[in-house]
């Protein structure tokens, strides 16, 4: 459906379209006689009450022409919660201060997390009014939106939409994108990209060919610091690099993992032991009962192409990320942000073994905790590289450079070269050299990369669409991080040290452990 006084200037796309839809493209691919972009892009958003909310926030600029989401009890909700947010924010604006958790290293053996303040810094404070006004602009546009609870149907009605926003659970990212690269249309897919390794092939592929503008959430690409964290490593600071380890708390605190389905129990409680299978089994049954459908969820939406399971609150909403139909676990929420960095820097490419070892895993909801190795052969110069992923509050080793502080358990990355060390936090926040003295005599790096205005992640892709400027991470890039992440989940899965041809997708040692590549989707679904 089209929305009042929402119109956007006509013009005619050269891209390669599969359908009539119509685009905003560069200038540069529109010859003579065409209109130029118009100044604002008509931007639907399919997942709005998560992340979605929050990524359509940094673009509320543009036109808001279309919200989708297969459970709108739950986005309204969101929404809703947008005017507590403002009031919070405009505290801390008038106020002057910043909200920050006291480390664990600073609190008494056993004291619950605190929360303390410091004075805002003058960028911070500017920052902070600047996404005040975002979100009263939010407030005022999404109730013009048109709604939606099926994005096929959206995208087959709503002939306005220039640009898609896609927010959605992971299984559902690959099949949304192909549809919306397939209009012509240009697509944001928040972390990771997609569910399988098949799908970041052929999302790869796909943007290739359509040559409409892609990007994936991972916003600390677009971050200053992550930058000056990339060329640290690229002017060789720390020498050659031959280690890299990467860790998160994740899913402390966030979401269940380590759980077995809900399910009655088959085994009279008399008759069960008091051993693993036996509390496993009482678990399950103790999570079953009855719990209506929320009203206006959509379920079977929900699962598109996963198979299908009984609705329960465990699994939605968010719980989702934790279970291996939907979601793909720490790995795939948090590797984006810190394997990003020193994947880009060193050029790492994919892996040629990979191995994952957990805490029991049961084959349905990812284990408590994961540790995988990976090896990536040499590349030129650059030696062969071990990276070492931790999650689930396993950690690396300290370096002993740092002396009595201690490591963000929180989530970081430490790479490790031949003349020193770097450390950085998630989203390649706060990067430094050790030993101090390596850092002190060093320096700040050249600046080589391009800095993303005020660090918006989301508007970059926005002014790329528009023909402005070099998008930050396109499918392009993204496909092999995520697939890089994905394949600590095939090992997992496969429960085995894989060897994998990267150039063919294929494991070598393991026919078995290729099924776990891609998934034949549910019958009336595609996965791509």
């Amino acid at each position: 459906m089209a929305i009042p006084g929402r119109s956007r200037r006509g013009f005619l796309s050269t891209v390669g379209l599969t359908t009539a839809g119509l685009t905003i493209v560069p200038r540069h691919v529109l010859g003579r006689g065409f209109q130029a972009p118009s100044d604002r892009l008509n931007i639907a958003v399919v997942g709005v009450g998560g992340r979605g909310c929050a990524v359509i926030t940094n673009m509320v600029s543009e036109n808001l022409v279309a919200m989708c989401d297969v459970d709108w009890g739950y986005a309204d909700r969101g929404l809703a919660d947008l005017d507590t947010e403002i009031s919070k924010l405009e505290t801390r604006i008038a106020g002057n201060y910043v909200e920050v958790r006291v480390p664990a290293s600073a609190r008494n053996e056993g004291a619950p997390p605190t929360i303390t303040r410091r004075p805002m810094t003058p960028l911070e404070r500017t920052r902070a009014i600047a996404l005040a006004g975002r979100q009263k602009a939010l407030v005022i546009a999404a109730p013009k939106a048109a709604r939606h609870q099926d994005f096929r149907r959206m995208l087959d009605q709503q002939k306005d939409i220039d640009a898609v926003v896609v927010a959605t659970p992971d299984h559902l990212h690959a099949g949304i994108a192909h549809a919306v690269m397939d209009l012509g249309k240009h697509v944001y897919v928040e972390k990771p990209l997609c569910w399988s390794v098949a799908e970041a092939r052929h999302l790869a592929k796909r943007a290739a060919e359509t040559k409409v503008m892609t990007q994936m959430g991972n916003q600390g690409h677009s971050l200053d610091d992550g930058r000056t964290a990339v060329e640290y490593l690229q002017a060789g600071a720390i020498g050659a690099v031959t280690e890299v380890h990467v860790w998160t708390n994740r899913p402390l605190g966030f979401w269940p993992q380590g759980v077995p389905r809900p399910a009655p129990l088959t085994t009279p409680p008399d008759k069960l032991r008091w051993n693993g299978p036996g509390i496993t089994a009482r678990l399950g049954a103790a999570m079953t009962g009855h719990y209506p459908m929320p009203e206006g969820l959509a379920w079977d939406l929900f699962l598109g192409p996963a198979p299908f399971v009984e609705y329960h609150p465990v699994y939605h909403p968010f719980n989702w990320r934790g279970w291996v139909d939907w979601g793909a676990g720490p790995l795939g929420d948090m590797g984006a942000h810190l394997i990003d960095h020193a994947y880009w820097a060193l050029d790492l490419g994919f892996p040629t073994t990979v191995e994952t070892v957990s805490t029991p895993f049961n084959g349905v909801a990812f284990p408590h905790a994961t540790t995988t190795y990976y090896e990536f052969a040499a590349r030129g110069p650059q030696p062969a590289v071990k990276m070492t992923w931790y999650d689930g509050g396993l950690l690396p080793p300290k370096p002993v450079e740092m002396g009595e502080e201690m490591l963000n358990p929180g989530g970081g990355t430490l790479v490790i070269g031949s003349k020193g060390k770097l450390l950085y936090e998630t989203y390649g926040a706060k990067p430094r050299l050790l030993p101090k003295s390596l850092h002190e005599s060093v320096g700040t790096p050249a600046r080589t990369l391009a800095r993303i205005p005020d660090e918006l992640h989301e508007m970059n892709w926005v002014e790329a669409a528009k023909g402005h400027v070099p998008v930050s991470s396109p499918f392009e890039y993204a496909a092999k991080l995520t697939e890089v992440m994905l394949l600590g989940i095939v090992s997992l899965r496969a429960g085995k040290k894989l060897v994998y041809d990267g150039a063919n997708m294929r494991v070598t040692n393991d026919d078995t452990a290729n099924e776990f590549l891609a998934r034949v989707p549910r019958q009336g679904w595609s996965s791509r």
